[in-house]
């Protein structure tokens, strides 16, 4: 994949990351979203015309910026956030370096979006500048920080938090209203079975959604509806169970059980394990010989 040319005072360009790390859900998801870490020496910093629709969150601390569309200089703060759409071009001025994070999603995934939302045809995206957003702040925040440590959540990770941002862009001009629906016993057995049988291979937002027969933006809200917990979150809770029952009663080797419960690495395992029940797989397997 090529990476979009900026300004020529970009000085560093992270490599972008696809959501689907595995084989198995790369046709699904390939390219919905992407992440791009840069950092730009002052000067000119340019965005121009793409395919794509391009989400700036600044990450760098005050930066005294200048547009020459209004003729005015502005103060972008960590967390500031610049919109642009698919076919426009932005930018500003810098008097200082500044870091950003890049995110940039496919057309076709907001109008996939939009279309299980039920929203009709697809209102068009107007440019935005300054924006003060804490969701989709969080949103960038998150897939950064799985992109920095190797992408170890994998395709389901990227594949919520794409949905999750096409859906808060769609709403921007929306009050938050209560969406009727909710999954069914039987579609949410479907899933809960399912991902209890594939807990060893990387699970898609994409998949489970087939799996319950509904669309990925329904799953994702009627999931955590009905169990209070994300389909992200569940999939690693089920996945740190499983892993204590093995390190428990069986002889595998950590880094064993941790492919056998779908992480990534042992790291990522125990960054997990450590995380939802306090202890580590070292722990519970001197725990099991001392018993």
């Amino acid at each position: 994949m090529k990476i979009a040319r900026h300004s020529p005072n970009v000085q560093h360009v992270s490599p972008i990351v696809e959501p689907a790390m595995h084989p198995q859900s790369a046709s699904s998801a390939a390219n919905a979203v992407t992440i791009a870490a840069l950092q730009v020496e002052a000067g000119s910093f340019q965005s121009p015309q793409a395919h794509r629709h391009r989400v700036f969150v600044h990450a760098s601390a005050a930066t005294r910026s200048y547009c020459s569309q209004v003729g005015k200089y502005f103060v972008r703060r960590a967390g500031d956030i610049d919109l642009v759409p698919a076919g426009e071009e932005g930018g500003f001025e810098a008097e200082t370096r500044f870091n950003t994070i890049e995110l940039s999603l496919s057309p076709a995934l907001m109008e996939n979006v939009a279309a299980e939302l039920g929203s009709g045809s697809l209102r068009r995206l107007e440019t935005r500048h300054l924006l003060r957003d804490e969701r989709i702040e969080h949103l960038a925040r998150a897939l950064e920080n799985d992109f920095r440590s190797g992408t170890p959540s994998g395709s389901l990770f990227a594949d919520s938090i794409g949905v999750a941002l096409a859906v808060r862009l769609l709403g921007l001009d929306e009050k938050e209203t209560e969406r009727p629906g909710r999954l069914s016993e039987i579609q949410l057995k479907r899933v809960v079975d399912f991902i209890e049988a594939q807990i060893q291979t990387p699970l898609s937002l994409e998949t489970l959604s087939r799996v319950a027969g509904v669309s990925n933006s329904h799953l994702r809200t009627w999931f955590k509806a009905a169990t209070g917990l994300t389909v992200h979150r569940y999939v690693l809770r089920r996945r740190v169970e499983r892993a204590r029952l093995l390190l428990l009663a069986s002889a595998f080797s950590i880094s064993e059980v941790a492919h056998l419960t779908g992480f990534a690495h042992q790291s990522h395992l125990s960054h997990w394990m450590r995380r939802e029940i306090g202890e580590t797989p070292r722990g519970i397997k001197r725990s099991r010989s001392v018993a």
